[in-house]
């Protein structure tokens, strides 16, 4: 079964030609094209995408406020901001709204596709130029004070607190059982708990809480 695109953007070239690109992959498919925040918010609700390719910048709304309004909204699918830009502003503004990606236009094009794929398996993917500016963000930021720290942890164990903090660092699943010793199928399980514990949409905002969260620093 294909994963179904979403693509939004306000320039009919860069839709054409992610159209194209993704035409030849037998596994994706284009379900519709907006052209506008508005427009992706809408046709998200009427086609159901799996994955929506959102450009940040458009007209009438941007790709921010449409995600959020996309994510508030109960949609399953999984948005991927796609732009030129990559400030800290926009990169945070993203994530928070509950973007599951953000990549930048001059990627390569296999990468972009890549990315579809991952985020439509259920992970979370940021352009590596993006998680520099994305930990530059949290350096300038103060950790969670530690009373607000235990709501959130209450239900979460020891075992899961280390990988989750493993996770904010940036660690596979596989990297994270090498570095405790445990069976990979045992770091999924741990991931997935913590999914559910902390309520959290994806590895992107697993990463999130680990700094929020103060689990996880820039100098560390």
């Amino acid at each position: 079964m294909s994963v179904r695109v979403l693509l939004a953007d306000d320039q009919p070239l860069v839709r054409a030609g992610l159209r194209v690109l993704i035409a030849d992959n037998p596994d994706l498919e284009v379900v519709g094209e907006a052209g506008t925040g508005v427009e992706a918010v809408d046709l998200t609700r009427r086609l159901a995408p799996d994955v929506v390719v959102m450009d940040i910048r458009m007209p009438v709304m941007d790709g921010i406020a449409a995600t959020r309004m996309i994510v508030e909204g109960g949609s399953a699918a999984k948005v991927i901001m796609l732009t030129t830009f990559d400030d800290d502003d926009n990169v945070y503004g993203a994530l928070r709204a509950g973007a599951s990606g953000f990549l930048v236009k001059d990627m390569a094009l296999d990468d972009i596709l890549g990315a579809v794929r991952v985020v439509a398996a259920g992970d979370g993917l940021i352009a590596p130029s993006v998680t520099r500016r994305l930990i530059a963000e949290f350096a300038g930021r103060p950790t969670a004070a530690p009373s607000a720290r235990p709501a959130a942890l209450a239900t979460v164990t020891d075992r899961e607190r280390e990988v989750l903090t493993l996770v904010g660092q940036g660690l596979s699943n596989t990297e994270i059982a090498e570095r405790l010793v445990i069976s990979v199928a045992t770091a999924k399980t741990h991931v997935a708990r913590l999914f559910t514990k902390l309520d959290a949409r994806d590895r992107v905002h697993l990463v999130i809480m680990a700094y929020e969260l103060g689990l996880v620093t820039p100098s560390r």
